[in-house]
């Protein structure tokens, strides 16, 4: 485990009339700007999937994440929806806090167990209470997203424990009537029938979905208490510093215009972020040739990229072409970073940094910071 910090990857943003995305903080829409997640609340109602009471039902099971879900959680949902018929209802089983509203994934009942997070390891536990559900419901498909945080082991144990359950895994395509797995992302390699437990690859489904779910709360299960085989000796921190860039979900990265390398060390302690550089930064030998990132170094795919004092050269860009958001600090306001940011600020990247580190810590001192986010 890590401190790097997780932002909600649905974080409301607007987009600019230069078509220039900037991230929202708080701020409500004006202006005639398009607003992205904003623009749920002036979009037309969009309809409930069912009216009928639900005869059977379809399940999906997913952690979740200091609250939130993760895209894989959210398509596993959505395929629940999308493979129910107008009598089916659709269940989402959330180990773990919930602090979202997921009846747009089409999620007609929710229960959320906050005691079986993720960050636990607790397998007899979980399949328990999941397993008094499947009893209770009965569901004609499970639907979970085949990962490495828990979930995909989770589905494996079910499966297993039952000779009768079909299931299928790594599945890239289903509908109503079938599922097939893909090799590789080209060609097929497998096909057969819808069976009952699915475990969801990442990236199969749009969850955008044109209806909602009729998303009631339901009270979590009452489970006696279990005894674990295995004794749970708690997440071990890891220090950001040896996390490879490649897995690195915040990189703090320096170019040319980053003057002193303690700080920008400091500011990424700080943030909880790993530290990348250009290339130009590495040639000038202030920081080693692993750190590299762009089209000659490593491909990264963070949540949260912060350039700091990069130009933003072509390379550089394809190098993190895949991250969710980039933020910049630049003296230049036509870098070719600034027209890929998110967010910009224009100024000196030391005073900036600086500044940073300064007000990161006094929100800290003060409280202003989440206890589990501090």
């Amino acid at each position: 485990m890590s401190d790097v910090k997780r932002i909600d990857p649905r974080r409301p943003y607007r987009i600019s009339p230069s078509g220039l995305r900037r991230i929202v903080l708080g701020e409500i829409a004006g202006g005639g700007l398009h607003v992205g997640a904003f623009a749920r609340a002036n979009e037309k109602a969009r309809p409930r999937r069912t009216s009928e009471p639900a005869k059977t039902w379809h399940m999906a099971i997913a952690h979740s994440n200091r609250g939130k879900l993760d895209d894989h959680a959210r398509e596993a949902i959505a395929a629940a929806a999308i493979i129910a018929t107008p009598e089916v209802g659709v269940i989402a089983v959330i180990l773990g806090e919930l602090h979202e509203d997921i009846a747009p994934l089409g999620a007609d009942r929710i229960i959320v167990i906050p005691e079986l997070d993720a960050a636990r390891f607790q397998p007899q536990r979980e399949e328990a209470v999941v397993q008094s559900l499947l009893d209770k419901y009965q569901p004609a498909h499970v639907v979970m997203p085949d990962n490495m945080l828990g979930d995909g082991d989770l589905g494996r144990r079910l499966v297993a424990k039952h000779d009768d359950m079909k299931a299928a895994t790594h599945v890239a395509e289903l509908d109503r009537h079938h599922v097939a797995i893909y090799w590789s992302g080209s060609s097929v390699l497998a096909k057969t029938p819808l069976p009952r437990f699915v475990l969801l690859a990442p990236g199969t489904i749009d969850t955008d979905l044109p209806l909602v779910g009729a998303g009631e709360r339901l009270p979590p299960p009452h489970f006696a208490s279990i005894t674990e085989v295995c004794r749970d000796l708690g997440l071990e921190q890891t220090e950001t510093s040896g996390i490879a860039l490649e897995e690195a979900d915040f990189i703090v990265s320096a170019g040319s215009g980053v003057r002193n390398v303690d700080t920008i060390d400091m500011l990424a302690r700080t943030l909880g972020a790993a530290v990348g550089a250009s290339r130009v930064a590495v040639d000038e030998g202030k920081f080693p040739r692993d750190k590299q990132i762009g089209a000659s170094g490593k491909t990264v795919n963070a949540t949260t990229y912060f350039a700091i004092g990069i130009s933003g050269a072509v390379q550089h860009l394809q190098g993190i072409k895949g991250c969710r958001h980039v933020i910049a600090i630049n003296r230049d306001a036509g870098a070719p970073i600034v027209k890929r940011a998110d967010l910009t600020v224009i100024g000196d990247a030391e005073e900036l940094m600086q500044a940073l580190i300064t007000r990161v810590s006094q929100a800290r001192n003060q409280g202003e910071v989440p206890e589990g986010e501090r």
